[in-house]
């Protein structure tokens, strides 16, 4: 690394020189670590390795023997050929980080956060969380030996508390939203001196995020794809991948960026709204996809910049469609992922009618986590219920009666 760059005022600072922000900017001034890309490609990937220790030449980390001892990164990318074919699509590709050590794509973002506190001599680290990524940060802590203590809505979904109490995590239920989560861990941080793992905050975070777009140029033989969806809440997981396609481009690996589609629930949906990049707070947002249920968007800047700069878009849904794409997604792929990745689904599902892809291109449908973590959430769908049976061959003849065209 050789450069942190503020993605509002383009001001540059030496390596150590800011932890978090950029000082004139404040909050809203991320700041994007820069690398020597010339020097960088020479050893890029690294074959060696394995997940995102690939890419270190690109990532803020000192010492590689920091990262958890554990496989963040590599997950598989699979072809939805049944799905693709239901849409008129010819090349539809799933990228399975529902498959991820803690269940959800946050994983990459909290291996990289824990070895830079490590390299910084931190032991103790904070954050906020709508759930996934203190599961994920409590995980890489616990590898490591290291203490959290974790911000989240009382609110948040049972399977992603109890995640992070399994870990050893020290919980704090907040009365309120995920903005006010991230605001007490905001405040703890500067009180306490704790170092904070926010990936609207922390620009080491939304590197780890970025190896996915890494793993998406060589999972398609080292290119890129033609488009990506991504679900949408705080922006980080889409400013990360488009930082990623943008390293690829700055070392001459790639000529074009893919197009990125913002995928938004319709009560949380603040970055489709501020394209001309003034932001309005939704304090009331609302939407059964907790993950991507966000009123201020932390990483506003770094995801409005991969969509527009990849010439992508914004797409908003309802939940009512999200339920929808999360069913229809695991009944033709198999592959069940939690409300929050199924509106990048639903968001794909509206830019097909919109022929906003074409039939014959590639296409990425990134499922950031596991549906198990939310069955509350899913069960709110269409998905049905079971049949009670009773305990002899008459009440499994009745039962049976009940689906149609089974017997």
């Amino acid at each position: 690394m050789i450069a942190l760059e503020c993605t509002l005022c383009s001001k540059r600072y030496q390596p150590g020189e800011v932890r978090y922000v950029c000082p004139a900017c404040g909050p809203d001034g991320l700041l994007d670590p820069l690398y020597d890309y010339e020097r960088a490609r020479g050893d890029f990937p690294r074959l060696d390795a394995a997940g995102i220790a690939r890419y270190l030449s690109i990532l803020p980390i000192k010492n590689p023997a920091h990262l958890p001892p554990l496989l963040v990164g590599g997950t598989p990318l699979t072809r939805g050929d049944r799905l693709a074919r239901e849409l008129g699509l010819q090349h539809l590709f799933l990228k399975e980080d529902n498959r991820s050590l803690t269940g959800s794509f946050k994983d990459r973002a909290s291996a990289v956060a824990v070895a830079a506190a490590l390299d910084e001599g931190e032991r103790l680290i904070t954050g906020a969380s709508t759930g996934n990524a203190a599961s994920s940060l409590a995980g890489m802590a616990a590898a490591l030996g290291l203490t959290t203590v974790i911000f989240v809505p009382a609110r948040a979904p049972r399977a992603k508390i109890t995640q992070l109490l399994v870990y050893g995590a020290h919980v704090l239920l907040v009365d309120g939203s995920y903005d006010d989560a991230c605001d007490l861990s905001l405040e703890a941080t500067n009180r306490y001196g704790w170092y904070n793992r926010n990936t609207g905050y922390n620009p080491v975070c939304l590197e780890g995020k970025k190896t996915a777009a890494l793993e998406l140029w060589e999972d398609f033989g080292r290119e890129a794809p033609e488009a990506v969806f991504v679900p949408v809440g705080d922006g980080c997981i889409i400013g990360g991948i488009g930082k990623g396609f943008m390293d690829l481009r700055r070392m001459g690996l790639i000529d074009r960026l893919p197009r990125l589609y913002g995928c938004q629930a319709e009560g949380s949906a603040v970055l489709s709204k501020c394209q001309d990049g003034r932001i309005v707070a939704e304090p009331d947002a609302s939407t059964v996809a907790d993950s991507i249920c966000v009123g201020y968007p932390r990483a506003a800047s770094q995801a409005l910049r991969a969509v527009r700069e990849s010439r992508g878009s914004w797409l908003v849904v309802t939940d009512e469609e999200i339920l929808e794409a999360q069913q229809r997604v695991a009944r033709s792929t198999g592959v069940f992922g939690e409300p929050a990745c199924s509106a990048a689904a639903a968001g794909l599902f509206q830019a097909v009618e919109k022929g906003l892809v074409g039939k014959d291109e590639r296409i990425a449908l990134v499922v950031t986590g596991s549906g198990l973590k939310d069955v509350e959430g899913a069960m709110k769908g269409p998905c049905g219920q079971g049949i009670p049976v009773p305990r002899s061959p008459e009440g499994l003849e009745a039962a049976l009666q009940q689906i149609p065209g089974l017997l």
